[in-house]
């Protein structure tokens, strides 16, 4: 039976049992008792101290010559470890080599430079597509066996690339950050490190690597090409351990078609204002775990994507086999997400024992017409939400587009390569206190949004549940508490909703 605009309104008070979410899992390779294997990297115990090759712990002094030769000495004879001591170390980006393990002492501080020429526009990436970059402040490509581990930090003197909004910041920053010198826009509002920055920004240019552009064409908006702060790229047996890595200039993290990537006990910090101020961004990776570690960002903080629209169909490389547990999010839009830019595919996720706190969302599925891509085979379980902003639960195929007012006629296309789906998700055991709605499901007229099981769901919420345009969703053996006189659960031109067992007044 298919439900056309009813608005439906359930106070059920009956408990229905159902299949457990691991039962789910039985059908696909893995499960909650046969999750993903991982490799991890070894290295030799040989240590290369930075100090022994002239680097100076001022805090004003470049090391970038001296690190960068500890780590080529250590890679050529047969790798081992290169310790950063105790101390503040000043230095330009760093390139990272195979069978090496950066090490940061407790007490080492490693912040790159300000100073924008210190760093090459190189090609790289920028929500999937090739882009002018700046170079990122530690990269590495094609390695194998690497790892940056310790209880040091890593700063990527992001305020000196990011703009701001005079909205972003309170009274006194916002006289701070004009004084420190850069340029401000016509009407005042906004500040920006550099005419450069703010030539890009008014003029509204595009750094991506179209045919016939050359790295050269870039260099008149050169400071507007943000650096993410750590980018691995086509690695495998990769580690993050133990280190804080803070304040990039955009995406903190970006492990890219990277195979056996571990990321374990890491802290991730951004402000809160830091737009692409990402946690870390796992595109395109097979054989990952993230894992007690704690994010703070301006923007998503555990994503999953797999390249954008045709260029990451082209890729075809999806990001799976992946298990995401005992992570803690504080500011973020989100805390475990998946797209907008999954055209490449993702599956067999595994997210567990999360707390998910004050982010604008909490467990995000986004993406628009245009991507296509397949995610699916995802579990979760075991989520704490507390002050979410928005949605506690949230798929919608709408990111970046206006979806139509009631009543409007919207025209529909055809299912394509380059429609996007949604399916096989399932979630179990989440608590959450406070949001404004609780579970929010918005697929495409031509493409539902499917088989999504939700049960075990505890949440004080403004709205309940919002569906449209979904297929074959179930809410079961759950508990939604509403504020205002009348809970609902509103349906929409979606057919198989099963929402059994449901309270909604205790």
């Amino acid at each position: 039976m298919r439900l056309n605009d009813l608005k439906f309104l359930f106070s059920a008070f009956a408990m229905l049992s159902v299949c457990s979410l691991s039962a789910n899992a039985q059908t696909t390779s893995y499960s909650w008792d046969h999750l993903p294997e991982i490799e991890q990297p070894s290295f030799k115990t040989d240590t290369f101290n930075i100090i022994k090759f002239g680097a100076v712990a001022n805090g004003f002094t470049l090391n970038t010559k001296q690190i960068n030769q500890a780590i080529v000495t250590c890679s050529q004879k047969g790798g081992g470890v290169v310790l950063i001591p105790a101390g503040y170390w000043l230095t330009g980006p760093i390139a990272l080599k195979s069978n090496v393990n950066l090490h940061l002492a407790e007490n080492a501080f490693l912040q790159f430079t300000a100073d924008f020429n210190q760093y090459q526009i190189i090609a790289g990436n920028y929500e999937g597509k090739p882009a002018a970059r700046n170079q990122s402040a530690v990269m590495g490509t094609d390695l194998e066996n690497v790892a940056i581990t310790g209880s040091g930090t890593i700063d990527g003197n992001g305020d000196a690339w990011r703009m701001v909004g005079k909205d972003k910041l309170t009274e006194g920053e916002w006289k701070k950050k004009v004084q420190s010198g850069g340029s401000l826009s016509a009407d005042g509002k906004i500040w920006y490190p550099s005419e450069k920055t703010k030539k890009a920004h008014v003029e509204k240019r595009s750094f991506v690597l179209e045919p016939g552009k050359k790295l050269s064409d870039f260099e008149d908006i050169k400071d507007y090409l943000r650096p993410n702060l750590i980018v691995f790229t086509n690695c495998r047996k990769v580690l993050l351990e133990g280190v804080t890595f803070q304040n990039s200039p955009a995406w903190n993290i970006h492990p890219l078609l990277c195979t056996d990537l571990t990321l374990r006990n890491i802290a991730v910090k951004n402000p809160d204002y830091a737009q692409n101020g990402d946690g870390v961004d796992v595109e395109s990776c097979k054989n990952v775990r993230i894992e007690g570690s704690v994010f703070d960002v301006g923007d998503d903080a555990i994503c999953i994507k797999s390249g954008k629209d045709a260029e990451g169909r082209k890729r075809n490389v999806p990001t799976e086999n992946v298990i995401i547990r005992n992570n803690k999010v504080y500011a973020g839009h989100g805390g475990f997400v998946v797209g907008s830019e999954m055209s490449g595919g993702a599956r067999n996720i595994f997210v567990s024992d999360c707390s998910f706190m004050g982010t604008d969302k909490g467990i995000r599925f986004k993406t628009t017409r245009g991507r296509g891509g397949i995610v699916e085979k995802i579990y979760i379980r075991n989520i704490n939400m507390f002050n979410i902003v928005d949605e506690a639960i949230f798929f919608d195929m709408y990111y970046w587009t206006k979806a139509p007012e009631a009543n409007q006629q919207e025209e529909v296309p055809k299912v394509s390569v380059e429609t996007p789906q949604f399916r096989d998700v399932f979630i179990d055991q989440v608590v959450c206190n406070g949001a404004n709605i609780g579970v929010f499901v918005r697929g495409l007229p031509e493409m539902a949004v499917r088989n999504i099981k939700m049960n075990n769901l505890f949440m004080q919420v403004n709205k309940a549940v919002e569906i449209k345009d979904a297929s074959d969703i179930e809410i079961t053996n759950s508990v939604i508490l509403t504020k205002g006189n009348v809970p609902s659960v509103d349906i929409k031109n979606s057919k198989n909703i099963n929402v059994s067992g449901l309270k909604l007044k205790l």
